[in-house]
Formats: structure tokens, sequence, C-alpha cells
């Protein structure tokens, strides 16, 4: 039998509801306190509406207002008339934005001196960008084999719980092998559309793709990404090349923090992306196994490696609190739950939908005013099409119709193509921005395209290299690397074996660093200083930074 999840809905559950007191207002981000919002001027109308656009900005089409607490955090509370009105100015306030509001939480203060109660609520006040469809979040899914991590993204995209022998996740599968074993081996990509009121779009009659698109205020992409240590160099290339926003962790509860759990965490830290934390499993699990698992887990967040505070989320009003402080990349919210009775599900939604964006808005508008530069993560030959290209747009805008350079090739050169039409998540656009992942036609292109290319603008004249220096931190090896020490390196989208040709040093071992030198022992690449490498080479495993790049010296050999 077919289980549906029930959508969060804020009047029907007791636990949301605010707590006795918030942490002081902040000048930056997207949280705003008001006491009240009783009958502005029109001149305070207009102010309140130039405050709300700037932590909608801050937020990236999403911000978070409290109603009655005071800038210290307290909650004082409004009488029932009070707050009628200032939902009321609220709600013209984001109309005038052409946003929505949501009611998240609310809570009952009782004044004991006069017996009149009085309520503080918290709204979340959703606008997506002008020059955006929906709010766009990427979340790549980590975790060691048969942790659930594919049956749980079946059941977030599709609505009906899994019947304990993997039905959820057949649907994400993308070989027959794939079927067969129960392990993915690739990478696939799911996606997750929440409206303003934050209920989920996949869950309606028709489950098309464009339709999900068509009706989502904010789009979650889900990367599902292996979890058998014989992938982990396809796991190492969908954290580094496509440049998710967030990464969770799928942990099973009855096996605990085993095989590729603890790699998987080392590499999310290595690339600075944030993690949250799935208990799967914990109906087939014993309540002392599901302890022995958070407690092993809350152990390694709080080691020197993670520096992390540890969160359990077991409420809808703990999910609030994870989500709007995730940012901040301190917390470690842990979330308990399972596929097959659905136990806690809606609670990971709710967080999901109250996730903000990554990037701040200042930093947004600065990487849409670099000059263009996507990273080819897929090539495609599609019939009558001609050669197609996927990946991440790292900085700058593409449009339809224009001309980049695309490269390096075998010899170095960058060669121009022509940008024949462009798609997201299979539906037709006129234009990319940064952070945004999409599919480029390049019509029927004269020389060879790889994964590991780039498309850059045309005037800002890209370098190849084949040899660059970084400084790195060995996490493991088992005895010491030297000068001419083989592995291969991961540089975004950059994947090939390389040399140490130098060190600062006669030997690196575990938990050292060095500066050193590397040379690409195939073709030269396009690499940027200041990107973030991982190395790999069998359980020798490290991480590091571009320091400097050598231009190539370019040869007589062709173009292949």
């Amino acid at each position: 039998m077919e289980h549906s999840i029930a959508l969060f809905d804020p009047n029907t559950t007791d636990e949301n509801v605010l707590p006795a007191a918030l942490p002081p207002e902040i000048e930056e981000g997207n949280v705003e306190y008001k006491l009240k919002l009783v009958n502005p001027s029109v001149s305070r109308f207009e102010h309140l509406v130039t405050q709300m656009k700037w932590r909608l900005a801050e937020g990236e089409g999403e911000a978070i207002y409290e109603i009655g607490v005071e800038d210290s955090g307290m909650l004082a509370g409004l009488t029932e008339e009070e707050m009628t009105a200032s939902m009321e100015t609220l709600t013209r306030m984001a109309d005038k934005l052409g946003a929505s509001i949501t009611l998240l939480r609310d809570r009952t203060i009782e004044d004991e001196s006069t017996a009149v109660c009085r309520r503080a609520a918290e709204v979340l006040v959703r606008k997506v960008p002008d020059d955006q469809q929906f709010i766009d979040v990427r979340l790549a899914v980590l975790g060691n084999a048969d942790a659930g991590k594919s049956t749980l993204l079946g059941v977030l995209t599709q609505g009906e719980l899994d019947n304990g022998h993997g039905r959820a996740r057949l649907n994400l599968f993308r070989h027959l092998h794939e079927i067969q074993s129960g392990r993915t081996s690739s990478i696939s990509h799911e996606i997750l559309g929440f409206t303003n009121n934050g209920e989920v779009v996949n869950y309606s009659e028709s489950r098309s793709i464009e339709e999900i698109c068509e009706n989502s205020s904010k789009l979650i992409t889900m990367i599902d990404l292996a979890g058998h240590h014989k992938y982990l160099k396809t796991t190492i290339f969908g954290l580094t090349g496509y440049a998710p926003d967030f990464a969770m962790l799928v942990i099973s509860a009855n096996t605990g923090i085993a095989g590729t759990t603890k790699e998987h965490l080392g590499l999310a830290l290595a690339v600075d992306v944030p993690v949250f934390y799935v208990i799967s499993k914990i109906d087939m699990s014993r309540p002392t196994y599901i302890e022995r698992t958070i407690t092993h887990l809350e152990r390694l967040l709080k080691s020197p490696g993670c520096n992390k505070i540890p969160f359990r989320v077991e409420t809808e009003d703990d999910a609030m609190v994870a989500a709007t402080r995730f940012n901040s990349n301190e917390i470690a919210p842990i979330f308990q739950l399972s596929s097959v009775s659905g136990k806690n599900i809606n609670i990971l939604l709710k967080f999901l939908n109250v996730l903000p964006p990554l990037h701040s808005a200042k930093s947004r508008e600065h990487l849409l005013q670099e000059p263009a530069l996507h990273m080819v993560d897929e090539v495609y030959t599609v019939p009558e099409v001609g050669t197609v290209v996927g990946g991440t747009l790292v900085r700058g805008c593409i449009k339809e119709g224009e001309k980049l350079l695309a490269g390096p090739t075998d010899n170095g050169h960058f060669k121009e193509v022509f940008i024949h039409s462009l798609h997201r998540n299979r539906l037709p656009c006129r234009l990319v921005q940064a952070g945004q992942t999409a599919t480029l036609s390049l019509g029927h292109c004269p020389f060879s395209i790889r994964k590991g290319m780039v498309l850059v603008d045309r005037h800002c004249e890209p370098v190849s290299s084949t040899c660059f220096e970084a400084s790195i931190y060995l996490l493991f090896h088992s005895k010491s690397i030297s000068k001419g020490f083989q592995t291969t390196v991961h540089i975004g989208n950059v994947c090939q074996t390389a040399i140490l040709e130098w060190m600062n040093k006669e030997c690196l071992q575990t938990n050292e660093k060095a500066q050193v030198r590397f040379r690409f022992i195939k073709q030269p690449e396009y690499i940027v200083e200041g990107s973030r490498l991982l190395f790999r080479d069998g359980k020798t495993k490290g991480m590091g930074e571009v320091t400097k790049i050598f231009p190539y010296e370019f040869d007589d050999r062709q173009d292949r």
C-alpha cells in the first residue's frame, strides 16, 4: 500500500511555536525584527518597503520577519488587534514588491499582571528575483553505500513512501546495473519545487519537470552521488564540478558511521560546502543503535577537524532555527527520519523550504559583473543538433546567440564557438546567470569537446596550463610522499593525473602541510589561482589551494 506524505500545515501542529526568546537582531542578513507595524504614515510605509526590499536582496529573494519582537530578541508580543493590523501592513508591503507571505510560527505570551494574552509571529516573505524564474539551491547528497540516499530522494521528490525494498529509488537510477544492484554509480539530478506557501509542487497530479519549474518559486536541485568506494572519483567530481550550495550526508542508523561516510564528510569540508546530516532507517533500528550513531556523529563533529556545534532537529521549530542559522557554517543540523514510515519527513521538507541560498546579494552581483566562465561537466552528441555541453556557470552571464571561447584543446588553444540555444532543467531559456546549471548547444563543433574544458568570455584572454604550484595538506598516507609522487588531482571540473615535481621539504607525512608544484601528465587545463583542489591515490587523500599558475608553452602538435 502506498502512503502519501502530509504537507506541512502551520495550523495543525503544536510544535509550530516561537521559543521564549530570540538572539539579538543583526544588521546584515535576511532576518528583520519588528515590534509592531500598526497604521504607519506614508513616509514610514515607504521606508518599511525599502527595508523589506533590502532584506529580500540579502536573502536572495527570501526574508524572515519576526513580529512582536524587540531588537534585543525579547518577545514582547502584540494584542490581537495590533497583530491583525501588523499582518495587514506586512501584506501591503509584500504586495507592493510583488512578494508573498507565509506564517511559519507564532507564540502566545501571557502577561500575569494584566491577564492579557499577547502574540508574536514569524513570517516568511518570498519574492523570486526579477532576473530569475525561481530561487535555485543546489544540494549534493552524500553517504555510504546502502545508507538510503536514493530512496530518500525518491520519497522527497515523488511524495510516496518506500515499501522497504527500495521501490522509491527506481526512478532515480540511470543504468540497468544500478537497478539490479541497488547502488548508484553515476551522478543523477532530481528537483524538488516549493510554492510561495511552502507546498511541494512535485506532489500534484502532473509531475512533469516543465510544470514543476513553472509552478515553483523555489527549486532544490538534488545531486545524487555514489556511495560505494569504487565510484569515489565520480563523487569527488560531483562535489567539485557541480559546485553545490549545500550537502546532505545520509547515515544509516543501524550501520552507523561506516564505509565512505567519514571520507565523504572530509571531502565536503575540504571544498568548504556546508553539511547537514540525516540519520536514516530509524524504523528498522533499535533506539539504542540510533542513540549510539548520533553520539558517535556528535563526537566527530566536535573534533578539531570539524569544529561544529551538533544540533538535533526533532521538531518543526528546530527546523526553523536550523535553516535560518545554517549559513553561519557553525551549527550542524542532525535529522532522524524513515523513508518507510515517513517519520520526520515533513521536518526535513520544512527545513529545505526555508533554507536560504548560500551566496549573498552582494557576492552574486559581483559574480554577475565578471566575464563568463562555464565549466563543461558533460558532453553529448545529439542527432540534428550537434554538440551539447552541460555544466555550471561559475561567473558572468551567457546569452543565446553569443560567441565564446572553448578550450583548452590538446595543444593549449582556445577556439571560438557559437551558442545556438540554452536549456535549464530541460526548459529552453535565453539567459543563464552565475551559479546556475545549464546545457548549451554548440551546433556542429569543428573540434572535439571533452569534460574538463571551459567556455569563457572572448575578451578575457584565457591561459591554459600544465604546471601549477599549490599549498597542500596531506589528510592521509600510509607512509610519506616525496618528489615524483603521482596522484589524481581534482580542481573544479578538472580531473587528471599529475606528478609532484617539486616540494619545499624532503617528504610529506599525514597531517603535514607543504608548498608543492604539480604537472599534469596529459593535456593542459584551465585553472584559476585560489581554486580549491583535492588529490587522491588509493587510500592517499589530500587537499589544498592553487597559489600560482605557469602558462602553457605551445608546441606544434595538432589539435585532436
